[in-house]
């Protein structure tokens, strides 16, 4: 009997941190005064954070506000490509977690729809160095109390895709509700798509990656040096051998030098592309929606290499995670997306 090929409400179902980034221009100097540890994703507490909120007030630096969080980056990516997104994060009752949920709407992508309760939305201090170096100091407020709850099953269950962040693997509560979205997408013949999205989450936290991949994850995003921390590998090729054993494909991205992928046949690799660099937040985020909207538009990986490619360029050469949306349609336009 012929398969019926039922459409999904989305392709892609996100689940990470719900933050509000806000961006600002900083000194090296400012860096040292501060004990902040450059090019690091460090996570704070609300007393220190106050204290770097304060101090950066004193800036007069360019700043810019979003929602964030590096899966909702790559969903609103995605979402803006033209892909059906829906996003599961938590938020707070006050005015950040109002502006987080506006600002998601507004990008095109459903988020859950749990009422949020009092508390304080997570934010995401990111510095920009002249040297386009990003340094990110997060407080993760509501996200700390993230459950089962925000992830709709239903709406899971009606996506093509999961995509997840590794920042959910930093405490033992959310890495519970990682593997458990993992174990549900897989039981329900989803795709599943994890990021390894740190080097400091694969060296402290590979054990739980370990527990949220299970006995293996359909797509995987990481860098370079995530790829030979995870692996214990000292060389690519040999952390692409590695790599073959815990995900069915995978994707290395290797900032100028391009990115290399498996999919699950053939490794391809694809060169950068030459763009002066401004911030390099929100590059491998961007990748990764650009490569999620790719597939799921029926593209192969060397397309959806290419493609992504081009688009993670576009970020690093402009102040900020996003591009706006006349740089979509350029490249929507430029690859014969209609």
């Amino acid at each position: 009997m012929d398969t019926i090929n039922i459409k999904k409400k989305y392709n892609i179902f996100g689940i990470g941190a719900a933050l509000v980034d806000t961006e600002i221009l900083v000194s090296d100097e400012f860096l040292a005064q501060h004990n902040i540890g450059k090019g690091l994703m460090t996570l704070v507490d609300e007393e220190r954070q106050y204290y770097l909120i304060k101090a950066l007030n004193n800036h007069t630096a360019y700043k810019k506000k979003a929602c964030g969080g590096s899966a909702c980056n790559s969903i609103v990516a995605a979402s803006s490509f033209g892909a059906d997104t829906f996003y599961a994060g938590k938020v707070a009752s006050d005015k950040d977690g109002g502006f987080f949920v506006k600002d998601l709407n507004a990008a095109g992508v459903t988020f859950h729809r749990i009422k949020p309760k009092h508390g304080i939305t997570g934010k995401c201090l990111v510095m920009v160095t002249p040297d386009a170096e990003r340094t990110m100091n997060t407080f993760l407020g509501a996200n700390l109390e993230l459950t089962d709850d925000e992830v709709e099953k239903d709406e899971l269950a009606s996506s093509e895709w999961l995509y997840m962040e590794g920042y959910l693997v930093t405490d033992d509560a959310r890495t519970e509700v990682a593997a458990k979205a993992m174990v549900f997408a897989n039981e329900k013949g989803i795709k599943t798509s994890l990021s390894l999205s740190d080097p400091f989450v694969v060296e402290v936290f590979a054990q739980n990656i370990a527990r949220v991949i299970g006995e293996g994850v359909d797509l995987l995003f990481c860098n370079e040096d995530e790829a030979l921390s995870y692996t214990q590998s000292q060389d690519l090729e040999s952390a692409i051998e590695g790599l073959k054993g815990i995900a069915k494909t995978f994707v290395v991205t290797r900032g100028k030098h391009g990115a290399t992928a498996f999919d699950g046949q053939k490794v391809i690799s694809t060169k950068g592309v030459a763009t002066e660099a401004v911030d390099t937040n929100g590059a491998g985020d961007m990748f990764s929606g650009a490569f999620l909207y790719a597939i799921t538009s029926g593209h192969d990986y060397s397309w959806a290499l290419t493609f992504a490619n081009a688009a993670a360029a576009r970020v690093v050469s402009r102040f900020g995670p996003r591009i706006d949306l006349l740089e979509y349609d350029c490249l929507k336009n430029e690859f014969g997306i209609n």
